[in-house]
């Protein structure tokens, strides 16, 4: 019960993050104005791709880890499967890299 819960919750802190943080970004490059706020647009957008890819990351750690688990006990009973536990065991890497591309883009972003 636990476990789903917090997949849904951390799915939504996901989704949400995609959302959310290149809004700001680009919302505070529009109210920039003078020498204190370059600095300060160039905080938020530090913030925000860290937060990005903080989050996929944590987010891919968990599930190599559920993946991880399961795969184990999937290998010791059928190990002719072992190809699929290494292909479900690198998916979420995807996760991270989405993540890292989208703190790219609100760095870059004007």
């Amino acid at each position: 019960m636990m476990d789903k819960r917090f997949t849904k919750v951390m799915g939504l802190g996901v989704f949400l993050t995609v959302l959310a943080m290149p809004m700001m970004a680009f919302a505070q490059e529009g109210a920039a104005t003078g020498a204190t706020a370059s600095w300060e647009l160039g905080a938020a957008k530090a913030l925000a791709a860290g937060f990005a890819m903080a989050v996929s990351a944590f987010s891919a750690a968990y599930a190599q880890a559920k993946i991880g688990a399961a795969g184990a006990g999937t290998l010791a009973e059928r190990p002719e499967v072992a190809i699929w536990v290494i292909t479900l065991q690198a998916l979420p890497e995807v996760i991270v890299l989405l993540g890292f591309v989208s703190a790219i883009m609100i760095n870059s972003a004007g």
